[in-house]
């Protein structure tokens, strides 16, 4: 079961840095348009969304490969 839920937390960390960056391609095709208010709160809010994303893409698949490899080695030595 443990494996499991470090797959799915790997595989969710690929999702959210894809996400992170077409938030960033979204980011720039904004950037294009003509500066306003709320061209620049969108692009401050990508901004920290991306931040966000990031950091929890990176916390997920440390969590899900430190499981993954202890995982591994609890086999290995049970064997």
């Amino acid at each position: 079961m443990t494996k499991l839920v470090a797959i799915i937390q790997l595989l969710t960390a690929v999702i959210m840095v894809v996400a992170a960056i077409a938030t960033g391609i979204n980011l720039l095709l904004i950037s294009t348009r003509p500066e306003t208010i709320s061209v620049v709160n969108a692009m401050i809010g990508q901004g920290v969304l991306i931040v966000c994303m990031l950091a929890i893409a990176n916390i997920l698949f440390r969590k899900g490969l430190t499981v993954l490899k202890a995982g591994s080695q609890s086999d290995t030595r049970s064997s």
